[in-house]
């Protein structure tokens, strides 16, 4: 067609050259450097039609060609200029007009009810964060918030469900900048039942400054929900069905009334679904040959609400208040086979066969008053947080451990035994924080409080001819009560166009107490205090070549406290010969950060880090030291960990309708302890991971998409070296009736390969593993936006002041 083409203009080139023209140009910023990659837009000055569209050159540089005479206007953008238009661009017959430079201003920093109905790129690099846009992509669809973050740029996920980033463990995991309280299992759990329908963005912060809690190693992940912007009555309902081995769904209401005054939103969910997670392990120990098979299966149903007002005072002032409610209610059932053989030969001795039951129900429940005063004209603001939180966990298992003969026909042993581990963690909060100029920069200070009580309650009952009777050997009471006293002084400053400092420090005073109340005088054990002061400094330096060309040098020190689920020492039994221990001795992990940024025309964005811990806390599995066929999972502190790591985020445009992003992460983990008689830990491992997205613009007005990650070999834990993984999903959208309705369809890990497997060899257990769960499935979603929001519009506004909850760190 082209060819075709082609012809017909060269046939016809003395006509045409008497009815058309060109226009060319140069964008460039304040310093006089090129803008590369903006988006130019010729539209017709008669009827604001849109002509022709164009991207700048990589030297800043558009032209139209082949433009009809008339008269028309240029519109320029690009992300972090305002938009620049230039009027009264004639174009004769034959000639070529030139607009020469066009300057392009930095965009202001308030809004004031401006709309901007850009699409987001899926990552944005900013200077403290990386900026993952979930909403609206269409490989979102069926997947919650735990799975979204194994497509998170420089995140990965490990076969016992721990967040890593940048190769570092000690993530800790925020919802609208509030830390969630959880950690473990409770942590993978709620994030699993928070739908990724309601989620707006994940901001993924690796080094964190003195404002935020010095608390955890490898940064902050915050998963921010929806809230729309626009003034009036506005709001969407979205229902998705996710078919796989199993079935899911869900279905989620988001509204909001804004005006000049009071700004009323909520959110409303509910879930219902199966899963299952089947484990397989190998292992050799004190001359034993164990193979043990788990088949997990979950149902669950889940209910969410969340619902906030915001009330101006004025230009300046704000006072916001925030509530989040959750209830869930879950079915945990576990096929577990071990066949115990000698290590010399392949001779079954027994079978033991421990099918667990456990019925889980989850109330959690938040809330916020928070208020703000921000003089935008003298870079003046003040904020006060103040949060309280409770998070319970009804849980009761059953679970019957049963021996065979080789065979599995008779019966030779039987014990049955019953768990009832309720848990309540409350959690109440207080901040201040202020920011003022100073000597040309900026100087903020701040305080906080918070209190974390965890009550956690684990029962032991043997099965006394059906009647449940409490082993108080077994049984204990674990409460946890941790105070942070906190405060913070940082300084910013930008010293001409080139140099940025940023300076901070912050204090962190501890005070905790760990309390084991046995139900034997001879169990009991001293409470477990802490107290301690710790310093955690931090500082950024950043010079700018030019706007295209961007180095940044940052360094903080954090650190991981342990948690009530790593502290609490009784046996909490996985089968008879399979349990899990905490470790009360065990001490808080301090890290030291520093990266190395570089940012190349405004996209390509490249990290190098290194990080060394000390006292890292770290899962061990090792056998048991009085039963020859048990293992034991424990927690210790290692003596260090040394992290190298390289991160690259490429966005491309491929073609006009086709759009990529490519994202590189690259680990060396070096692992050592000695903990006496032979068990010693010295591994060192090699990891990368790959995750790209490709748009494609499709003809008729669909969308597609194809995403996918591939998971290099790597070490989890301190011991456990994992094999490759990878998965390719992918999606189609369309939006109908004036973009109010949307409808995705997607397909997720299509060849199924996102499984885990590996080996760990620590203390004279050598053990193979591998595990897979319901990752391949089918999902469509359907969705219809209300008010004078469309699909587009969604969260691409702004109108200036705005509660902490979405400031936060800013």
């Amino acid at each position: 067609m082209r060819i075709l083409l082609s012809c017909l203009m060269l046939l016809v080139s003395g006509a045409l050259s008497a009815q058309v023209g060109s226009v060319s140009g140069t964008l460039i910023d304040n310093t006089n450097s090129p803008v590369p990659f903006a988006n130019v837009i010729l539209y017709s000055a008669a009827d604001s039609s849109m002509a022709k569209v164009e991207a700048t050159t990589q030297d800043g540089v558009f032209n139209f060609i082949e433009v009809p005479v008339g008269q028309y206007y240029v519109d320029a953008s690009f992300i972090g200029f305002d938009n620049k238009r230039v009027d009264d661009v004639q174009i004769n017959s034959g000639e070529e007009t030139k607009l020469g430079s066009i300057k392009m201003s930095p965009s202001s920093v308030a809004l004031a009810e401006a709309e901007v109905a850009v699409e987001r790129p899926l990552v944005e690099i900013l200077p403290d964060r990386t900026v993952f846009n979930v909403e609206g992509t269409v490989n979102n669809t069926g997947d919650n918030a735990f799975t979204l973050m194994r497509k998170a740029p420089g995140v990965n996920v490990d076969n016992n469900d721990n967040i890593n980033v940048l190769g570092r463990a000690g993530v800790m995991v925020y919802v609208d900048g509030k830390q969630l309280p959880l950690s473990g299992e409770d942590l993978a759990n709620y994030l699993k039942n928070l739908p990724s329908d309601q989620i707006d963005r994940i901001d993924i912060i690796t080094n964190p400054g003195a404002k935020y809690d010095a608390e955890a190693n490898a940064g902050i992940i915050d998963n921010r929900l929806k809230k729309d912007k626009t003034l009036g009555a506005n709001g969407s309902v979205r229902a998705t069905y996710t078919q796989g081995q199993r079935t899911r769904n869900n279905a989620n209401f988001t509204g909001n009334y804004r005006s000049k005054k009071v700004n009323v939103f909520g959110t409303a969910g509910v879930a219902k679904g199966e899963g299952f997670n089947d484990l397989y392990f190998d292992s050799f120990q004190n001359d034993l040959h164990l193979i043990e098979s788990n088949l997990i299966g979950n149902e669950w149903e889940t209910v969410n609400l969340r619902l906030g007002a915001d009330f101006y005072l004025g230009e300046k002032s704000i006072i916001g208040v925030l509530a989040n409610g959750m209830l869930n209610d879950g079915v945990n059932t576990i096929d577990n086979q071990v066949t115990i053989s000698p290590a010399a030969s392949d001779a079954i001795d027994s079978v033991l066969i421990a099918n667990s039951f456990t019925n889980t129900d989850n109330t959690n429940q938040s809330y916020n008053l928070n208020y703000r005063y921000d003089d935008r004209e003298k870079q003046r603001s003040l904020n006060v947080d103040l949060d309280w939180g409770k998070y319970s966990t009804d849980s009761y298992r059953t679970l019957p451990n049963i021996y065979f003969d080789a065979g599995l026909q008779n019966q030779l042993t039987s014990i049955t035994n019953y768990f009832d581990t309720p848990t309540d963690i409350e959690i109440r909060t207080g901040r201040i924080d202020f920011e003022n100029q100073l000597f040309g920069g900026k100087l903020g200070v701040g305080a906080k409080y918070s209190q974390v009580i965890s009550d956690n309650t684990f029962l032991v009952f043997d099965d006394a001819d059906g009647v449940p009777v409490q082993n108080d050997t077994l049984s204990n009471i674990f409460n946890y009560d941790e105070v942070v006293y906190a405060g913070y002084v940082s300084y910013n400053r930008q010293f001409g166009q080139k140099i940025g400092l940023s300076l901070g420090l912050r204090a962190e005073q501890t005070e905790a107490t760990g309390d084991l109340q046995a139900f034997l005088e001879e169990l009991r054990e001293p409470p477990v205090a802490l107290n301690y002061l710790r310093w955690f400094p931090s500082a950024g330096l950043t010079y700018t070549f030019n706007p295209a060309n961007v180095l940044s040098v940052n360094y903080g020190r954090r650190i991981n406290r342990p948690d009530y689920n790593v502290l609490n020492p009784f046996n909490n039994q996985l089968s008879q010969i399979s349990y899990e221990k905490g470790n009360p001795r065990l001490q808080p992990e301090i890290v030291n950060n520093a990266e190395i940024g570089y940012t190349y025309q405004y996209r390509f964005n490249f990290k190098i880090a290194y990080s060394r811990t000390e006292d890292q806390i770290t899962r061990l599995i090792g056998p048991d030291e009085t039963d020859p066929r048990a293992t034991f999972i424990s927690w210790d502190n290692l003596a260090t960990q040394t992290v190298w790591s390289f991160n690259a985020s490429i966005p491309m445009t491929v073609t006009e309708k086709w759009s990529t992003f490519v994202n590189l992460s690259a680990a060396h983990t070096d692992n050592q302890a000695d903990y006496g008689d032979g068990a010693i830990v010295d591994v060192q491992a090699y990891s990368y991971n790959i995750y790209t997205q490709n748009t494609i613009t499709l003809p008729k007005g669909f969308k597609g998409e194809i995403s996918g990650w591939f998971s290099g070999p790597g070490v989890w834990g301190g011991v456990f070296l994992y094999d490759p993984s990878w998965a390719l999903n992918l999606g189609v959208s369309k939006n109908f009736f004036q973009d109010k309705l949307s409808v995705r369809a997607t397909v997720n890990d299509i060849f199924y390969e996102s499984g885990w497997s590996g080996i760990s060899e620590f203390n004279g257990l050598i053990s193979t593993g591998r595990g897979n769960w319901d990752s391949r499935f089918f999902s469509l979603s359907i969705g219809y936006n209300f008010g004078n929001q469309s699909v587009k519009s969604q969260r691409r506004r702004d109108t200036g002041l705005d509660s902490e909850a979405d400031r936060i760190g800013s």
